[in-house]
């Protein structure tokens, strides 16, 4: 498939108030500024139509606009973020949503999900059972996905935020992971493109139109990339990796 469209969101002031597993420091608002810019200007270079949404300071974390919804060719469907920071976010995704899908589907509580934890892969759905990310709201976003056309299976995850924290698809049949996941019997049909451990960071790179956008700064996941025939765009993320996010949490992508 290609992508035609992203839809974006301005990092927020707040940003520095944002969830984090790991202290990297606090990020720089002014690099992060620069940084989305870059991120915007790939995306396009990719082809695509690309709207931005104004920041939303009350959400430090709002500029992880995939969590809170998954789009897909057949439809789309507002997510339930799990982290109470971000519960209600998603209400202010829907009206960029509605002005490409008339009808998107909702998830309601006491489900949650969050889309860094879905990987499409052709026209089945991997979602990812996390902290942030319960059953019951993978259920509902399977049923949603299925009167789309599409199917969708779980995988309980230990010692990962996001399920795309350490998988990415990447088309062709290849997906890009940790070594940790490559293992696991549910992607045992794909070709692993197995990341090493000190550039695990690399695992959420993004494949837009046969080209795939990877975190600067991780030479060998770069060139493993390259050797299967991709091109590539390396991006500085510094300042969202101290905040968990990687390239895929920056924009929805359909």
């Amino acid at each position: 498939m290609n992508f035609k469209y992203a839809i974006l969101r301005k990092p927020s002031k707040s940003l520095s108030g944002g969830l984090r597993s790991v202290d990297y420091g606090d990020p720089d608002y002014k690099l992060a500024l620069v940084q989305h810019s870059a991120y915007i200007l790939a995306l396009q270079e990719c082809g695509l139509e690309v709207t931005i949404l104004e920041p939303l300071e009350e959400y430090p974390d709002s500029v992880f606009i995939e969590d809170v919804a998954l789009c897909t060719p057949g439809g789309a469907i507002i997510c339930k973020p799990g982290a109470g920071s971000r519960k209600g976010e998603e209400i202010h995704i829907v009206n960029a949503i509605r002005q490409h899908f008339q009808q998107p589907g909702i998830i309601i509580s006491p489900g949650t999900v969050e889309a860094g934890d879905i990987m499409m892969a052709g026209k089945h759905f991997y979602i990812g059972l996390s902290q942030r990310t319960n059953r019951e709201g993978a259920e509902q976003m399977i049923a949603a996905l299925e009167k789309y056309g599409f199917s969708g299976s779980c995988i309980p995850l230990k010692g990962i935020l996001h399920l795309k924290t350490g998988i990415s698809y990447l088309e062709n049949n290849n997906i890009l992971c940790w070594k940790e996941m490559s293992l696991l019997p549910e992607f045992s049909q794909y070709n692993k493109l197995v990341v090493p451990d000190n550039e695990k960071y690399a695992a959420n790179s993004v494949w837009i139109n046969g080209t795939v956008l990877v975190p600067r700064g991780n030479p060998v996941s770069e060139r493993l990339i390259k050797e299967h025939g991709y091109n590539t765009i390396a991006l500085d993320m510094s300042e969202f990796r101290k905040l968990d996010g990687g390239l895929s949490c920056l924009s929805l992508r359909f």
